[in-house]
C-alpha cells in the first residue's frame, strides 16, 4: 500500500507510531508537558483532516514534523517563555524565604521519560535523547527564538540535514546553517548555568549507590545524612513558587522548618526529564497512608547531587506519571517501588513557516 492511500484503520496505526516522537519534539519546543501533548494532538487531527492532499512526495515522518512545527510556531506566537525559578530570581536566603506562587505558564514542566522518548536499542542514541531533555537543556531551549529553536532540534537533536530542515521551514539551507550557529552561540553562553551534569545510562552503581543513600537520608529526614550527598552549592527549586536556595544549609535548614510537615514521607521511583527522580508522598494525617506532595527531578555531578527539583502542583504531575492520588501504607508503597513507574502515553489548519530568513 503507498503512503498516498491507507485504510482508516491503517491510518490510525501510522500516525500513532509517530505519538512519543512527535510528543518529544513539541515538549523541545514548547516547554510544557500538556502543550506539547495538545500540539501532537492537533498535528494528528490537521494529519487526518488533510491526508488526501498528501501525495507521499515527501516521507509520513517529515510531512507529520512539517505539520508539528507550524502547530508549535503557531503556540509560541504568545511570546510566552518557560522558565526555571532560578532563570527569574536570584536565589532567597532561608531567613528570607518566602513562598510565592506564579501562574502555570511560567514554568518549565517535568516530563515522564516514557512519553518522549522512543524506545532505541542503541545507548548512544538514548542518551542523547536523555541530554536533550534534561532540564537545564530546555530551559536553555527556551532562550531561542522559536524558529532557532526549531532549527537546533531538528539538526542538533534528532540529527535531519540542512537540506530537511530547510524544506521543512520553507527556507534556505543558508539560512539554516546561519540560525544553527546562532543558536549555539546563545546555548554556549548560557553553559555552567546551573547546567546538568552528564549521568550516566543505565545509571553506574555509584550513582545507583547515591540515590539509595540519598531515599534513605529523605525517608529518615536525617539531615546530617542528606548533608553528605549534597553538593555545597546544590539548588533547591520547588514550582510554583518562585523561591529557590542555594548551599546545603539553607536546604536542610528549609527542610526542617517551612518543609517539617515532609518529615517520615515515602519515594517511589520515577523516570523524568532524562533524570534521575521519585514520586515522593508525605504522611496523610487525617486518613492515613500517604497523599502526593510533589514530583522531584534530581541532578547529579561527581558523586553528588547538584539539583533538587520538586514540582508541586500534584493534581497535574501525578496523573501524567500514572502515579495513584493515595498509598495506604507500606506494602503499597513496595508493590508501587517494585513495579517501577513510567508514566504512560497519552494524547492530551496549520500557518505554513515562512520562506524568508529564519530569526
Amino acid at each position: 500500500m503507498s503512503e498516498g492511500t491507507a485504510t482508516t484503520a491503517d491510518l490510525d496505526v501510522r500516525l500513532e507510531k509517530h505519538r512519543v516522537e512527535l510528543t518529544g519534539y513539541c515538549y523541545r519546543m514548547l516547554g510544557s508537558s500538556f502543550e506539547a501533548e495538545d500540539a501532537v494532538q492537533d498535528t494528528m487531527v490537521r494529519a487526518w483532516r488533510s491526508y488526501d492532499k498528501f501525495e507521499g512526495r515527501s516521507s509520513m515522518r517529515s510531512w507529520l514534523y512539517r505539520i508539528a512545527t507550524n502547530v508549535c510556531l503557531d503556540m509560541l506566537n504568545a511570546g510566552n517563555r518557560r522558565a526555571r525559578p532560578m532563570d527569574l530570581t536570584g536565589p532567597s536566603p532561608l531567613a528570607q524565604a518566602a513562598l510565592t506562587p506564579r501562574a502555570d505558564n511560567t514554568w518549565l514542566e517535568p516530563m515522564p521519560d516514557a512519553r518522549v522518548l522512543p524506545t532505541t536499542g542503541d545507548p548512544a542514541e538514548a542518551a542523547v535523547a536523555k541530554e536533550s531533555v534534561r532540564l537545564a537543556f530546555m530551559a536553555a531551549l527556551q532562550q531561542l527564538p522559536p524558529k532557532q529553536r526549531a532549527v537546533l532540534i531538528l539538526r542538533e537533536v534528532l540529527a535531519w540535514r540542512a537540506s530537511e530542515v530547510a524544506e521543512l521551514l520553507g527556507t534556505t539551507v543558508a539560512s539554516v546553517n546561519s540560525a544553527l550557529q546562532r543558536a549555539r552561540a546563545t546555548l554556549a553562553e548560557s553553559e555552567g548555568e546551573g547546567a546538568d551534569a552528564a549521568t550516566s545510562d543505565p545509571l553506574d552503581e555509584e550513582q545507583q549507590k547515591l540515590l539509595e543513600r540519598y531515599v534513605a537520608a529523605f525517608e529518615g529526614y536525617d539531615m546530617t545524612a542528606l548533608t553528605a550527598l549534597l553538593h555545597e552549592d546544590a539548588i533547591m527549586t520547588m514550582p510554583p513558587f518562585d523561591l529557590w536556595l542555594r548551599g546545603t544549609s539553607d536546604i536542610t535548614g528549609f527542610m526542617t522548618t517551612m518543609g517539617a510537615a515532609c518529615a517520615n514521607s515515602r519515594l517511589i521511583p520515577v523516570e523524568v526529564n532524562g533524570l534521575p527522580g521519585f514520586a515522593h508522598y508525605k504522611p496523610d494525617e487525617e486518613a492515613g497512608g500517604y497523599v502526593p506532595w510533589a514530583v522531584q527531578a534530581l541532578e547529579i555531578s561527581k558523586g553528588r547531587i547538584t539539583g533538587f527539583h520538586c514540582f508541586l502542583d500534584t493534581a497535574r504531575w501525578f496523573p501524567l506519571f500514572g502515579l495513584p492520588p493515595h498509598l495506604d501504607g507500606p506494602e503499597e508503597v513496595a508493590a508501587l517501588t517494585a513495579s517501577g513507574v513510567r508514566g504512560g502515553t497519552g494524547t492530551g489548519g496549520g500557518v505554513e513557516a515562512e520562506a524568508d530568513e529564519v530569526e
